[in-house]
């Protein structure tokens, strides 16, 4: 774990989300647990959903949009023949079809429809913000508004028969951003009548999965993960103790001194800048020949 200064701990938290919290919630819990007001969450689930929430706490908050920015995988159950408010189960009934005779194939053939890039329309019930304002708030009050779609992508979308011959299980791979609840309901739609999602379950977010998630109640400061694991999906370079240095102070380096085996001339970033001891330096990313650091995270003084 990383600990920094006194105001609490660093580090990242790889928690299973129960039903029935919001992911307020489970921040609201874990100030509390670790005793500090610096946590943040990197990705909403919704209240009825379960699984893998990241949580952020001290200076890791401030690497929470790298967290984001990572890959999804759920899993959930699609019901056919009916719509809600909310294009999942904790929504009222918006309209009803017969779908029973819909086959397993054309469930199939009308997923594979939705795998790759699309575009894709938010929910009303959702933290996206319009207006300066988050669509939740405004359905809340029983306003629906014009939404953009956003281009998302899906790397997987199956969904397997189970007894009843109006549920599937769904098992979803894909980008940040992508509402698993309007890929079922534009299902329904692709079907010729309508769906909404339930039960549903993140499994993992990047590496992080639920193998090694922990309940809310097993959260302490001994469990936080290090603000160099917390990047553990992104590449590294490690750099020397003046370059460790150039970067704490918001620095530049050059990113030719890091080749080969470093950044390559056609990459981007971000990539962790490390120091002799492992510790996260900074972010980096590349800006033309040199390394700009766009988080620096030089670590605190060990205690």
């Amino acid at each position: 774990m990383g600990r920094g200064r006194s105001d609490g701990p660093d580090g990242l938290a790889v928690l299973d989300k129960a039903a029935g919290w919001t992911s307020h919630d489970v921040v609201a819990k874990a100030r509390g647990l670790l005793g500090t007001r610096r946590v943040g969450h990197a990705g909403t689930l919704d209240p009825d959903a379960t699984g893998v929430l990241l949580l952020g706490a001290g200076r890791v908050t401030r690497l929470l949009r790298f967290l984001t920015a990572l890959g999804k995988a759920y899993e959930g159950e699609v019901v056919l023949g009916t719509a809600t408010s909310t294009l999942d189960a904790a929504g009222e009934v918006t309209g009803t079809w017969d779908m029973g005779r819909v086959t397993a194939a054309e469930v199939a053939a009308a997923a594979a429809g939705f795998v790759g890039e699309i575009d894709q329309v938010p929910p009303m019930v959702s933290a996206v913000k319009v207006g300066g304002r988050r669509l939740h708030e405004l359905a809340r009050q029983g306003l629906e508004v014009e939404r953009e779609a956003r281009r998302v992508t899906v790397g997987r979308f199956e969904l397997a028969p189970t007894g009843d011959p109006l549920v599937y299980r769904a098992s979803v791979e894909c980008s940040s951003g992508t509402y698993v609840r309007s890929l079922a309901a534009d299902l329904g739609e692709a079907l010729g009548g309508g769906a909404h999602l339930r039960n549903l379950r993140r499994l993992a977010v990047g590496s992080f999965d639920v193998a090694e998630a922990l309940g809310i109640e097993g959260l302490s400061p001994e469990s936080l993960l290090s603000p160099a694991d917390a990047l553990r999906d992104y590449p590294a370079v490690q750099v020397g103790p003046q370059s460790a240095l150039a970067l704490g102070r918001g620095q530049r380096l050059d990113a030719a001194a890091f080749e080969p085996g470093g950044p390559g001339q056609a990459d981007q970033g971000p990539w962790r800048a490390l120091d002799e001891e492992g510790r996260l330096v900074a972010v980096v990313e590349r800006s033309g020949d040199a390394l700009r650091p766009v988080v620096v995270l030089a670590p605190a003084p060990a205690r």
